[in-house]
């Protein structure tokens, strides 16, 4: 495969190297999703979970289950998307702006960890029980498979230290597209549903509290990333084609089957309110959106069965990053977009 050329002295964004100067800055738009993420700034400290302690004792042994799965899922979940940002991201966005973008995700993805290791430790007393939690990516099936989704795209750039090939920068794009369509736009998504079910329940209203703000990180990651593909298919428009197109549709097909099979496993106990069909519409409706928002048909063309998601919860995050709260470290002013829906 031949080499791509560069433009001379105004590299392309995937262009190899390392551009150090911000002024005369050539994507300004990435240096927004910077600022737009420092107003967002939180502390695990600040989210109160032990409000939740007294619900716990009141969930049936099937909703146990579905928590104690969930905290698994939370446990590796953004540790896998950080590996990914360090080892195979940063390195090939070249744009000093776009790289302190992803410098504060790296921040956020660390932040998130701290979030989901306090959740353990506060809803897992026992240190035995922890140590599985944290083993679930090798030994509870419905994790491993998403974790080895996951660690499949990770490999597929371990062995690329520049993108000089249409071959190279397709491969970028495919990486790019799954973590942000179908890890932090399908997996954490789905996870989200779960929590603001119980919430609609009136149960873990500390967990839905840190939630919010996870939410609205992931929705800004994903916001970025499409910015990054939607610039390259700009610059490049020959790495994008009909075989690509398809290639992230099955991808996306592929991330629904895995969430499916979690479904299964958080709600095989028979949950009330919630069952695994459900789960897979509502899955299936997040993959229809974000395939939408790369320009691509949707391919399942299933509704939204959750009106919790579309009611009661958008309302309440509108409302949530509408208004300036004392109790954090940073108001959040300005409208929230909601075009990567839940």
């Amino acid at each position: 495969m031949p080499a791509v050329p560069t433009t001379g002295e105004s590299p392309m964004l995937l262009d190899p190297g390392m551009e150090l100067t911000l002024r005369p800055m050539r994507y300004p738009h990435f240096y927004d999703r910077f600022r737009d993420a420092i107003k967002n700034t939180w502390t695990v400290e600040e989210v109160d979970l032990h409000s939740d302690l007294a619900d716990l004792d009141r969930l049936t042994p099937a909703e146990r289950h579905l928590v104690s799965r969930l905290v698994a899922f939370f446990a590796t979940g953004d540790t896998i998307v950080a590996n990914n940002l360090v080892l195979n991201l940063y390195q090939h966005v070249n744009s000093p702006e776009g790289r302190l973008y992803l410098s504060r995700q790296l921040f956020e993805e660390a932040v998130h960890v701290q979030f989901y290791l306090t959740l353990l430790d506060t809803y897992v007393p026992d240190e035995t029980e922890r140590h599985e939690a944290f083993a679930a990516v090798d030994t509870i099936p419905s994790i491993r498979r998403k974790a080895e989704f996951c660690f499949r795209w990770i490999d597929s750039l371990g062995e690329l230290d520049e993108l000089r090939s249409r071959a190279d920068r397709r491969a970028f794009l495919r990486n790019l597209i799954c973590f942000a369509a179908c890890i932090e736009g399908l997996f954490f998504y789905g996870a989200f549903a779960y929590v603001y079910f119980l919430r609609s329940r009136g149960l873990l209203n500390g967990l839905a509290s840190g939630t919010n703000w996870v939410f609205r990180d992931e929705s800004m990651h994903m916001a970025f990333a499409f910015d990054v593909v939607d610039t390259v298919r700009r610059e490049e428009p020959d790495l994008w084609d009909d075989g690509l197109a398809a290639e992230v549709g099955d991808m996306l097909a592929e991330a629904v089957e895995c969430e499916v099979q979690f479904a299964e496993d958080l709600l095989g106990g028979g949950v009330p309110g919630m069952t695994p069909a459900d789960m897979r519409r509502y899955l299936e409706h997040v993959a229809d959106r974000r395939l939408e928002t790369l320009g691509i048909p949707p391919r399942f063309g299933s509704a939204n069965p959750f009106a919790f998601m579309e009611l009661q919860d958008v309302q309440e995050l509108s409302n949530f990053f509408e208004r300036r709260v004392s109790a954090y470290q940073v108001g959040v002013g300005g409208q929230v977009a909601f075009d990567h829906e839940f």
